[in-house]
């Protein structure tokens, strides 16, 4: 048997998890280094950590939500408005299709051929597919977007938090950067496995830019901490 699994097939959940994971560690990481480095208490970082971690997953599931369901309204549009097409104008639907296996590279008579037979078959699928992209696959999923990005911020941010526990010392800043920036690797590397793609293209990534964005808050909150002492 001849099998096959397709990383595109994963798109939906697959785009909001790595999002979610990645904001969730490198904003939760972010936010403790810069508050521990304003020489904040443990219990406000731990405090300022939790509530990071709330927030982000809420406004992640919330922010997934609206702007899928605004894809799937998007393309309920484009749904009907493809129908109304089929219905005032078959003729250059038709023709429309042809055009487009034409410029995919096949003869004009075999074009017009299977055009007509794949408009008999499912003429509204067909233009969905061929004309605008659209399948399956590539449906809007708002839910499983929210769930998936919510879920997987929360497990994000749990882990910087968690470093807390470890070093309650000055070192803090640091110790949970480094940590960070180990668990961002290891997100890019199950995320290009997820997605079957080379590996230390996304590992760099992720790491570069949680390094920036950590480095930024820390002096950010030296400095700040520097000017209130």
């Amino acid at each position: 048997m001849h099998e096959e699994t397709h990383a595109v097939t994963r798109i939906g959940w697959l785009r909001a998890a790595i999002l979610g994971a990645n904001d969730g560690i490198v904003s939760t990481a972010s936010l403790i280094a810069g508050v521990a480095a304003a020489g904040a208490s443990e219990a406000s970082i731990l405090i300022t950590g939790s509530a990071g971690l709330v927030a982000g997953a809420m406004s992640m599931a919330a922010g997934e939500y609206v702007s899928v369901s605004s894809q799937g309204d998007a393309e309920t549009a484009d749904v009907e408005l493809e129908k109304r097409h089929l219905a005032a104008d078959p003729e250059y639907e038709l023709e429309e299709l042809t055009q487009i296996y034409q410029e995919r590279g096949l003869t004009r008579a075999l074009a017009e051929e299977v055009a007509a037979q794949l408009t008999a078959h499912n003429a509204l699928d067909t233009h969905l597919r061929d004309e605008l992209g659209m399948t399956d696959v590539t449906a809007a999923r708002p839910v499983q977007a929210a769930a998936a990005s919510a879920a997987s911020f929360s497990v994000g941010a749990a882990l910087p938090l968690a470093t807390v526990l470890v070093d309650r010392g000055t070192s803090l800043p640091f110790t949970v950067s480094a940590a960070s920036l180990v668990f961002l690797a290891i997100l890019g590397a199950l995320g290009a496995r997820a997605g079957n793609a080379p590996m230390l293209r996304p590992v760099v990534r992720v790491t570069f830019w949680g390094a920036f964005a950590m480095a930024a808050t820390i002096a950010i909150g030296s400095l700040l901490g520097t000017a209130v002492g």
